[in-house]
């Protein structure tokens, strides 16, 4: 208790910036379960995937400390990177994995099944990226991006870290700030774009009612792939904002974090955008008190059992409307 009471704000501005992760992350689960009514246990890996590819290319351009307009650069270039990638992935997902059994009807059983067999292929692709260029005898060229596959991918140190302001006696470090600012500023324009948009007003309608959206010539198919689109443009993002703050990424480096935005998703809400966001923030500072307080290995403890706890109280989450009742 000690050391929460000392380092208060410390532990709050830390804690706010990796739930600001956690946020990005739960965004994808909720926009596919407000229109889907699916847990897209894969979206983890394509946070991961989006990570990989960002530490990829700024080996790639061999990032290094050069002035403001050199880290933006870089910092654009990966996140593009990122976004791309993930994107692309959380497309073939859908395109793979859910479609099929979409257009079969398949319960919801087998599209979770689907998903948690899509989540493995994807960490073990990963896992195993250097065997492909082994074949090809391509390995001393391609060293720099499947050497050493099962172990951490780490971003080249480009950002210089300092002190920003100072809260409580607390220094915010600079990374910090680009973290929080960089995903408030992607939360605050998702949620615009899905309450004032002709697209975001198609997602709306799926989500609340999709036969009478159908019959109001709303394409459907459509709809989901945007969706899918989006959330892991979303995943991509926060890849990258991992990465910031974090420095380092692995093949399996999706499960753990992807449970635990899964978790904020249902904390907030699960089907709220809003609540994806107030529920990753609540996490990650209830993880670092919670460690403050019991201790750094009890940290994923405390995290499912304050989701526990909400449930018993607020089964429907923290904001229980869904994405189909949101309102422009």
């Amino acid at each position: 208790m000690n050391l929460l009471i000392h380092h208060f704000w410390e532990l709050t501005i830390t804690g706010l910036a990796i739930g600001a992760v956690y946020s990005l992350v739960a965004l994808g689960y909720t926009l596919v379960y407000g229109v889907l009514r699916l847990i897209n246990f894969a979206h983890g890996d394509v946070f991961m995937w989006g990570s990989m590819a960002a530490v990829w290319v700024l080996t790639a351009v061999n990032a290094h400390p050069a002035g403001l307009a050199g880290t933006v650069g870089y910092l654009l270039l990966a996140t593009a990177a990122a976004v791309a990638v993930s994107s692309t992935i959380a497309l073939l997902l859908e395109l793979f994995a859910y479609r099929p059994l979409r257009r079969r009807n398949a319960p919801p059983l087998i599209a979770l099944i689907s998903a948690i067999g899509a989540s493995y292929t994807l960490s073990e692709l990963m896992g195993l990226r250097d065997k492909p260029f082994h074949w090809l005898g391509l390995d001393a060229q391609m060293q720099a991006y499947v050497g050493r596959p099962r172990e951490n991918g780490v971003m080249p140190a480009f950002l210089t870290n300092g002190v920003v302001l100072h809260i409580g006696g607390y220094g915010v470090q600079k990374v910090d700030v680009i973290v929080l600012v960089g995903s408030i500023v992607m939360m605050v324009a998702l949620d615009q774009f899905v309450r004032r948009s002709r697209l975001g007003r198609g997602i709306r309608a799926v989500a609340q009612d999709p036969e009478a959206a159908a019959l109001m010539g709303v394409n459907r198919d459509r709809v989901i792939r945007i969706t899918f689109f989006i959330g892991g443009a979303m995943a991509g993002v926060a890849g990258m904002l991992y990465l910031l703050k974090i420095g380092a990424t692995r093949y399996n480096a999706g499960f753990i974090l992807g449970v635990k935005a899964f978790t904020a998703a249902v904390l907030g809400g699960i089907g709220n955008l809003r609540g994806a966001l107030l529920g990753g923030f609540v996490l990650g500072v209830a993880e670092n008190y919670g460690s403050a307080i019991v201790g750094t290995q009890w940290k994923d403890v405390v995290a499912f059992v304050l989701l526990v706890v909400i449930l018993l109280f607020r089964p429907t989450g923290l904001l229980g409307e869904s994405l189909g009742k949101a309102r422009a």
